[in-house]
């Protein structure tokens, strides 16, 4: 019919997390936050997760379709739910031998991988494909994007099923590659030749990751200085030359923050909500509750804030190292976090060397955690890598400064202060480069010195929590490459 509306985009996409049910990184903020916002720029989202009990249970469910699968004798359920406080329709693949244990989604209680997650995930993305191939009579999308190596065979499975549906993957962090055994590959029913240096295998096994970054007809990943980063032996895990070849389909789309659930003004984790007006009042008294949390003495120089896994990835023993420079320039270390042995007996000792200067629990607690973003001065991320970084842009937000290596997605969201940078007010954080302890310890001692002018330390949280880093702006530009790929579909 003329002057006919068209048909809104249809876009599913594929991970094995969603916050809060099921989260053990940034990977589960990003589902529950890009697919609202696309739904907000007129793309039809919908969500295909593994049916682990915390969806099931939390879900009201109701049969999608029931599939004959190459991965168990029954048919597998597919539910159809839509996602609790929001609109989005998830798709949940209810298998219980795959999905009902103990532990984590990926691993035993005991912190070790399930044998079978090639099966186990290999039937999450079979199941996207056989979605995007039109196994729902109702529903059908245009574009399916595969989130990090969980979600790397949905493409594999669509180019061997001819499906007449785009595909795109999303790397989140290239240092988790889905990695398995050559043998494992006849489990995956995949045609014989995807096994080969033109397919899945990787020095002599086979990878998921490979198989959504070979696949796919467009890569994503979550911040421009990323995507170049990884193109470089030294970030590209073994795929560098894959990624240089394919560089004309690799986007950099940095990832937002969502307002519903980061917003100091109504945050009741914290004592005193608080907005760009109020900023000082309200850091002022998370700053006296996270003092107390953490043993930490009444000082003048500024609290710093870590919240991070503790490995050498996330650069902590550069912190480590440089605790005593921090502890020299006046500063205060408040650390939340878990990981390697040796960083958290470093910092135990540091703890108990530097007790009211340096405050430490080891673990994760979410509440603590946003105590932390909003009462510390500045949030230290001395990352080696950073494909994009969520605390950054969570502790923009909450008016406090980020002092970050000059790397990934930290790169592409703090700006130095310099001369310059302050001069024309862009300065929201403090960078630096090498990753060397004596780098960091002089971004730490230019913090604080730069803390006690109160009018130039309020002119940088003013404007770092004006900062644009919404999903709206991120969705935008998904939904526009939505667009160019529906458009040059034959």
């Amino acid at each position: 019919m003329a002057g006919a509306r068209p048909r809104a985009l249809r876009a599913l996409h594929v991970a094995a997390e969603l916050y809060p049910w099921v989260k053990t990184g940034g990977l589960g903020d990003v589902l529950a936050a890009l697919p609202p916002a696309l739904l907000d720029q007129g793309v039809d989202t919908r969500l295909c997760l593994p049916g682990f009990p915390a969806l099931l249970d939390a879900f009201r469910l109701s049969d999608a379709v029931r599939l004959a699968t190459p991965f168990a004798t029954e048919r597998v359920r597919v539910a159809l739910a839509t996602v609790p406080g929001s609109k989005i329709t998830a798709y949940l693949v209810d298998h219980p031998p795959f999905y009902d244990r103990p532990g984590g989604p990926y691993g035993a209680a005991d912190g070790r991988d399930w044998p079978d997650n090639h099966r186990r995930f290999g039937l999450l993305d079979w199941v996207a494909a056989a979605l995007g191939s039109g196994a729902d009579p109702n529903w059908r999308p245009d574009i399916v994007q595969a989130h990090d190596w969980h979600a790397g065979l949905a493409p594999p499975y669509l180019r061997a099923a001819n499906a007449a549906v785009a595909s795109i993957f999303t790397i989140h962090n290239l240092a988790y590659q889905g990695f398995f055994p050559a043998g494992t590959f006849p489990e995956l029913s995949l045609p014989a030749h995807f096994y080969g240096i033109d397919g899945l295998e990787f020095y002599g096994g086979l990878s998921f990751l490979k198989g959504g970054l070979f696949y796919a007809d467009r890569l994503t990943t979550v911040s421009p200085t990323y995507a170049n980063e990884i193109q470089t032996p030294a970030f590209g895990e073994g795929f560098d030359g894959l990624l240089r070849g394919r560089a004309d389909a690799l986007t950099g789309i940095l990832n937002g923050v969502d307002p519903r659930y980061w917003d100091p003004e109504h945050d009741d984790a914290i004592p005193l909500g608080y907005g760009i007006d109020t900023a000082e009042i309200g850091k002022e008294a998370a700053k006296r509750e996270l003092r107390r949390r953490f043993y930490l003495e009444e000082a003048a120089g500024p609290i710093f804030g870590v919240v991070s896994r503790l490995t050498p990835q996330k650069g902590l023993d550069l912190l480590l190292a440089a605790l005593p420079a921090l502890a020299g320039a006046g500063g205060q270390l408040a650390l939340l976090g878990s990981g390697d042995r040796e960083l958290e007996d470093g910092f135990g000792a540091a703890s108990r060397e530097w007790h009211g200067t340096v405050g430490v629990e080891f673990g994760y607690d979410e509440r603590l955690a946003r105590l932390i973003i909003a009462g510390a001065d500045c949030m230290v991320l001395p990352s080696r890598f950073e494909p994009c970084g969520l605390t950054q842009l969570y502790a923009l937000r909450y008016g406090t400064l980020p002092v970050v290596r000059r790397t990934g997605g930290l790169a592409d969201t703090v700006v130095d202060t310099t001369p310059a940078a302050l001069a024309d007010e862009t300065a929201t954080g403090f960078v630096f480069d090498a990753a060397t302890p004596d780098a960091l310890a002089g971004a730490l001692g230019r913090a604080a010195a730069a803390y006690p002018d109160r009018t130039v330390w309020r002119q940088m949280m003013r404007r770092a929590m004006t900062r644009d880093f919404s999903w709206a702006r991120s969705a935008e530009q998904y939904a526009a490459l939505y667009r160019e790929l529906v458009d040059k579909a034959p």
